[in-house]
């Protein structure tokens, strides 16, 4: 599912994507503001965010990620660089072994494609974490 972007959205921060997907989870209905979102923002050489797809939609505690979904818009769309983020309906913000895992294999997957990963941000009602700022992605 494509979110449409109204206007012209530069990435410069890890808090710059956590805000848009706190206000994308907020304008949600309850039932599926519990569930585990998964999100790929394709963006340009400029930094500039060309869109955002909802990659999987999961369960309270978990989302099936792949990197076949989540390349696959920006091959098409010819993004140069992607950032992926995903919810923590638990309000954690440590990252799982599992979004350790999944996020060296996007990594490894944009390395042979030639897109780069620029970050992983786990989002919360109250906060972020950036998984580059933690020091999984070089």
């Amino acid at each position: 599912m494509l979110i449409k972007i109204k206007e012209k959205i530069d990435i410069k921060a890890p808090g710059n994507v956590a805000e848009i997907f706190q206000k994308i989870l907020a304008a949600e209905n309850e039932i599926d503001r519990d569930k585990e979102h998964f999100w790929a923002v394709g963006i340009n050489a400029n930094n500039t965010i060309k869109y955002i797809e909802l990659v999987s939609l999961g369960t309270l505690e978990s989302s099936l990620v792949h990197s076949r979904e989540t390349f696959r818009l920006a091959i098409s769309k010819a993004a140069s660089r992607i950032v992926v983020a995903h919810n923590h309906p638990s309000g954690t913000l440590s990252p799982s072994e599992e979004d350790i895992k999944i996020t060296k294999r996007l990594v490894d997957a944009g390395d042979i494609i030639g897109i780069k990963v620029l970050d992983h941000v786990i989002v919360t009602k109250g906060g972020f974490t950036s998984l580059k700022e933690q020091g999984y992605i070089i």
